[in-house]
């Protein structure tokens, strides 16, 4: 079931709305992080201030520049490790659109469902947001202790978290979020595994960032197959 979902939905990657979707959240990750490191770099600036003083030194007028470069380039390398799970949520808000053109191509004679509201998109998207970050910064303690097993715990963890995500999206929209939650829980060995499938090329760069589309496609076929297995 989950190797064939996932080239059926590594088939139908050129799908100019998978596109679309792909080149939206790639453009808002980026500019998202850029404020970011801009606010960042200003904050840091009014906190120091023009005039700094260090003890037994004195004024120093240089440190407010040492620390706003400093700030950059600790931002920098944060952008690089958060990118994907920055790009994995916000592409989420428009995943709908990627799994309207899997049924439109798979499952022709579904009933239309209604678009997800703008103010729900935006929250699961924030939620999803902040589980990825926290569970991801967590886990650095697990890939300091467990340095070997590094990969398989990234893997395991945010395998998890998109299996759970994505499979979620796929369902809500036609069955609602409880029975969505009921399927969930029904076949979580199943999701928890594709999602472990979508999480391996996330160490990929630009692979990574096609993941959320191929794994919102993959889930919306492995949705449709368990749900007429438990009809």
């Amino acid at each position: 079931m989950i190797l064939q979902s996932f080239s059926l939905a590594l088939a139908q990657l050129g799908d100019p709305r998978f596109r679309r979707v792909l080149l939206t959240g790639v453009a808002l990750t980026l500019g998202l992080l850029i404020a970011a490191s801009v606010g960042f770099m200003a904050l840091v600036g009014w906190l120091v201030g023009e005039d700094a003083s260090l003890p037994f030194i004195g004024q120093v007028a240089w440190l407010n520049d040492v620390l706003s470069w400093t700030s950059l380039l600790v931002m920098i390398v944060l952008s690089v490790f958060l990118m994907v799970p920055v790009a994995s949520a916000i592409t989420s808000m428009f995943l709908d659109e990627v799994a309207q053109a899997v049924e439109d191509k798979h499952y022709p004679g579904l009933p239309e469902v209604p678009g997800v509201p703008v103010i729900d998109a935006v929250r699961d998207t924030v939620g999803f947001l902040g589980v990825l970050i926290l569970a991801n910064l967590l886990a650095l303690i697990l890939y300091v202790i467990f340095t070997p097993l590094a990969p398989f715990i990234f893997w395991a963890l945010n395998g998890f978290l998109l299996g759970r995500e994505y499979f979620t999206l796929a369902a809500i929209r036609r069955v609602g979020r409880v029975e969505a939650r009921k399927l969930r829980a029904r076949n979580t060995g199943t999701i928890w595994l594709a999602g472990t499938l979508m999480a391996i090329p996330l160490s990929v760069p630009l692979v990574n960032l096609v993941i959320p589309i191929l794994g919102a496609a993959t889930f919306t076929h492995i949705f449709h197959r368990v749900q007429n297995v438990h009809e």
